[in-house]
């Protein structure tokens, strides 16, 4: 049995919870949260809440924290820290800042002998395996993601932490011209801004600057400056109605030629649709938490991403009933 932490209590922390109550093999022993424990209620008992503040003390009773804070601000700082005391995960997503963050956790898991996973998921996550899957199966050809539509629980995280800000929820929007010229093959030259547009929907405090807040949203690098943004302050009420929802998706493309002379075209597509992407994400993190597991009781500690997991390390099936019933 597979004993797993929780750290945080928001949407994707959720999605771990009810995750682990699908895998036979893993079970919740704490979740951890900087509110008053008092407050917090969960789906499974016999789980106790505790304060980030006690957290060391369960050093000897956790085989896995799973770290769900956000990526903005929370997870660069908690993910070296724990990893200094337990086995961790977390599903960091700023694709520029990653190696910085797996330098900075890859040193602390290093040294006190614990193995971590960085940035796991869907994207970054399964869809980086296929990006990597697609380009060594065809050498000559480009890859293409496409996100959405959907919503993206880190820009919508990073709209919240705004000053001003009271709600907040973004969508990724694929440009359909451009990807339907992907699919048919075509190979487009497509910069950031012609495959995304993005879109903000804010609840705003009462008296807040709204021009500042839709100034900050646009300008904002990692996150929207490269995307034409679109910002709409609406009330609490029209959000609670309309933008409640967590779905999410998208689209990872390899287009490519074979043969002697390239004659043949050749396009790999792989696709998501999720109703809930936390739920879905936190699916991928407890797989990957089996791995890490195994891993560290084999000793192979240190920083790692989805592209060092072997794939039997995420099934609780044996190999052999791998090979009989997979391959």
């Amino acid at each position: 049995m597979i004993k797993i932490g929780i750290l945080g209590y928001g949407n994707l922390a959720r999605g771990v919870e009810a995750s682990i109550k699908q895998n036979p093999d893993t079970s919740l022993v704490a979740v951890f949260t900087r509110r008053d424990p008092a407050t917090v209620k969960i789906a499974t008992e016999g789980a106790v809440v505790d304060s980030t503040d006690n957290i060391e003390s369960y050093k000897d009773k956790i085989d896995v924290l799973v770290i769900c804070g956000g990526s903005a601000t929370d997870l660069p700082e908690q993910t070296p820290k724990y990893a200094a005391m337990f086995n961790v995960i977390d599903s960091f997503d700023t694709h520029a800042r990653i190696p910085e963050h797996f330098a900075n956790v890859d040193g602390a898991a290093s040294s006190s002998n614990h193995t971590a996973l960085i940035s796991g998921g869907w994207d970054p996550g399964m869809f980086s395996l296929n990006r990597l899957y697609g380009s060594c199966v065809l050498p000559e050809g480009k890859d293409y993601t496409f996100w959405g539509k959907g919503v993206s629980q880190g820009h919508s995280d990073a709209i919240r932490r705004i000053a001003g800000v009271k709600n907040g929820k973004q969508y990724t929007i694929p440009v359909e011209a451009a990807l339907e010229a992907v699919r048919s093959g075509e190979q487009p030259e497509l910069t950031t801004r012609q495959k995304h547009t993005r879109e903000c929907f804010v609840v705003a405090e009462e008296g807040a600057d709204k021009a500042l807040i839709e100034k900050t949203i646009k300008e904002m690098p990692n996150y929207f400056a490269d995307y034409d943004t679109t910002v709409h302050f609406i009330s609490e009420e029209e959000f609670a109605a309309n933008h409640s929802g967590m779905n999410h998706g998208g689209f990872v493309f390899r287009t490519g030629v074979t043969g002697n002379n390239g004659e043949h075209k050749q396009v790999i597509e792989y696709s998501l649709k999720l109703d809930s992407n936390p739920e879905f994400t936190g699916s991928v993190l407890v797989a990957y938490a089996r791995a890490i597991s195994r891993l560290a009781a084999k000793g192979d500690f240190g920083c790692k991403t989805v592209f060092d997991i072997a794939p039997a390390l995420l099934s609780p099936l044996s190999g052999e009933e791998l090979r009989a019933h997979m391959l």
